[in-house]
């Protein structure tokens, strides 16, 4: 299986006795064996087997096989959350002392994890601006390791170059780690370009319906191995029954994700026409600074469009609250469509020049576009901006 649809749709766990179509839940804890040797030779790693849910489930690998294989992975795990993912990932590579590299614009826990709690244990970092990514090399110091970004950013939808990334990455040794939550496997790949490993919030547009956390880590196997080993030992794994869950939405991921990105197209475009509206970003928007890169990197433009209001915190808050069908919430890649005032929400803990060095403004709106009728979308939008 080739087609991402049809991997999608056909990789399944191996049928039980019963013959059943759909992939049952697998709700056990653990799982019992024949007779002492075979307990033995399960926990010395010989024999390839569940043998507690914290390490591996039925439910979980159906999930983590579907993303590798869309990914273009050899292997994965997956988590309780997409912070989990991140947190476990980055803290299986890096040792005390250890350096790591990002791109300032990142989601605001991520942020913290970089500025409050990894400093605890004396692994620092150093912030490029996602436009000054030829000042990459300038920040590399003999104890950096990890060379970490999202593209497209949250909140501010900017693209980074994933190619120039993974040259920059394979040059001076250091790993490459992408979160890929904006775009899913169906839009983007980042390990083509030279990724090491893809990091998921499957909260988001692979649930795609508002209903279970989850995240996943996948890449090549040595990491993965480390990674399971970290992982398995601290616990943070994800539950079979919101495994099954996801694992079930991605059979439809191709089909939300073309209606998704149509619609935030055309809600992008309309808000370019709006006086009330100003610095418009959507990847797939010609206007867009980093433009032809999103087009090099990316099939489509995904869900999220981002636009500055006049007025700062105020202007947003007060255009938040004349939505009326539109939902208010932090959360995205939902099929009901999510308007979002990061530097009074998602960002909020941030100060005001740490929010202008991430390039979010006090009027900055995120908009996670649904799969309502588009009509109604930009009626509602056009409302709030205008009343």
């Amino acid at each position: 299986m080739e087609n991402f649809e049809t991997i999608a749709v056909r990789t399944q766990a191996e049928r039980t006795g019963f013959q059943e179509h759909s992939v049952p839940l697998y709700l056990t804890s653990s799982y019992v064996f024949e007779d002492a040797e075979e307990m033995r030779a399960s926990f010395a790693e010989e024999k390839e087997r569940n043998i507690y849910s914290r390490f591996t489930n039925p439910n979980t690998s159906e999930f983590v096989e579907k993303i590798a294989k869309m990914e273009g992975a050899e292997a994965g795990y997956a988590f309780a959350t997409g912070m989990s993912a991140v947190f476990s990932t980055l803290a299986t590579l890096l040792d005390s002392d250890d350096h790591i590299i990002s791109a300032r614009a990142v989601f605001g826990s991520t942020h913290s994890l970089f500025t409050k709690f990894f400093p605890k244990w004396n692994i620092s970092h150093s912030y490029f601006n996602v436009n000054e990514v030829d000042k990459i090399e300038s920040l590399i110091k003999p104890e950096t390791k990890v060379i970490f970004a999202e593209t497209p950013t949250n909140p501010g939808v900017d693209i980074l170059d994933l190619e120039e990334l993974g040259r920059i990455a394979k040059k001076h040794d250091l790993l490459l780690v992408i979160d890929n939550c904006f775009a899913t496997p169906y839009l983007q790949n980042p390990i083509k370009f030279g990724a090491d490993l893809v990091i998921h919030s499957a909260t988001k547009l692979i649930d795609g319906q508002g209903r279970v956390l989850g995240g996943v880590t996948v890449g090549s196997g040595e990491l993965i191995r480390e990674i399971y080993l970290f992982s398995r030992n601290t616990g943070p794994a994800l539950s079979p029954f919101n495994a099954w869950v996801l694992s079930k939405s991605l059979e439809t991921l191709a089909v939300r994700l073309d209606r998704h990105c149509e619609n935030a197209l055309k809600v992008a475009e309309f808000l370019e026409t709006e006086n009330n509206a100003e610095n418009v970003k959507y990847p797939f928007l010609k206007s867009h600074p980093q433009y032809e890169i999103a087009k090099k990197q990316m099939k489509q433009g995904g869900n999220i469009v981002s636009f500055e209001i006049r007025g700062g915190i105020e202007a947003g808050r007060k255009f938040i609250d004349k939505l009326e069908l539109c939902s208010r919430s932090a959360n995205l890649g939902d099929t009901r469509t999510i308007v979002t005032h990061p530097a009074s929400t998602t960002h909020s803990k941030l100060s005001k020049e740490e929010l202008a060095a991430a390039g979010i403004s006090e009027g900055l709106v995120r908009v996670s576009v649904g799969l309502e009728s588009v009509e109604d979308i930009i009626k509602d939008l056009k409302n709030a901006l205008n009343n």
